[in-house]
């Protein structure tokens, strides 16, 4: 009798994207107040600190929730997390 490796579909329930996104030391954001205005920018920079993964403040590491679009591994950054990014005291040096 001869045994063959067959591949056949087999139906399964997808639940999370997860996305590894190398930055190379040029990632750009801003954050928003209330109305949507822009209070702050940086062009060129690494990861922050308080993004979730172990980054090193090269990688966009995020867990995305397929049914929903949210962001499951998403930790609410603090007051402090946020002053050290707008003063530049965030990056990661390891």
């Amino acid at each position: 009798m001869v045994q063959l490796n067959i591949k056949k579909p087999v139906s399964v329930e997808a639940k999370t994207l997860k996305v590894h996104l190398k930055v190379r030391d040029e990632m750009g954001f801003s954050i928003e107040d209330q109305d949507g205005k822009e209070i702050f920018d940086r062009e060129d920079g690494y990861v922050p600190d308080f993004f979730p993964g172990e980054h090193y403040g090269d990688y966009l590491i995020l867990d995305i929730d397929i049914d929903t679009g949210k962001i499951t591994n998403w930790e609410v950054p603090s007051a402090d997390d946020l002053q050290k990014l707008i003063n530049g005291d965030d990056d990661d040096d390891e």
